[in-house]
């Protein structure tokens, strides 16, 4: 049986997303067949801006991603910090420069999740997933939500978690706050449920 690609392609100014990003990686890995690898969006920000917000060095084992290589993938998880209810504006950047994957509808038929990280509770957390969509929708993909799989992790009412029905998420607050052990597991259970789904449609028999 052939191997199904999942790319997690993902931006991250603090750590956030990139955090969630390695573990929807593991989680994707635990299905077998599946490969799930990891993809940088390119920076739009100069050095000196980010030296100002105090962001920390780019990984140097996830490569950047060019929109021909989204060709390459059976399934897609994207990853994003909200930007006043949107994705950051990196990841709009990456996406309008697909336009000619779109031309073609290169893309269509192939299942995609999202993930992000907000600031507080009013910062985005089903907002952003739902204005993503726009960009999954236009170039034909499968948006895979988490619908409620993820069980009484779900419900959880003791403490802060981020995420909701529309994918896995964090909050940072101002920056210090980092993802929680539920809200990793959370994105361990995404990375598995979509790679399962992809693996699923990628192998299924054309219909008669």
């Amino acid at each position: 049986m052939s191997i199904t690609k999942i790319f997690i392609v993902y931006y991250s100014l603090h750590g956030h997303v990139e955090t969630m990003a390695r573990e929807i990686q593991r989680g994707a890995n635990e299905v077998q067949g599946a490969e799930a690898t990891l993809w940088q969006v390119p920076e739009t920000l100069s050095d000196k801006i980010l030296q100002k917000m105090k962001a920390p060095s780019k990984p140097t084992d996830v490569p950047e991603i060019r929109p021909e290589q989204l060709l390459e993938a059976d399934g897609f998880l994207f990853g994003f910090p909200s930007r006043f209810g949107v994705m950051a504006a990196q990841c709009k950047a990456f996406f309008d420069a697909t336009h000619e994957l779109w031309g073609r509808q290169a893309l269509a038929g192939k299942p995609a999740g999202i993930f992000w990280s907000t600031g507080f509770h009013g910062g985005g957390q089903e907002l952003t997933a739902l204005t993503a969509v726009t960009q999954l929708a236009h170039h034909g993909m499968i948006f895979v939500p988490l619908g409620y799989t993820f069980g009484s992790g779900m419900f959880e009412m003791k403490e802060v978690k981020g995420g909701s029905p529309y994918g896995a998420g964090t909050y940072a607050a101002d920056g210090s706050r980092q993802p929680t052990e539920l809200e990793l597991e959370q994105a361990f259970h995404q990375g598995k449920y979509v790679a399962e789904i992809a693996k699923k449609l990628k192998h299924q028999l054309p219909s008669a």
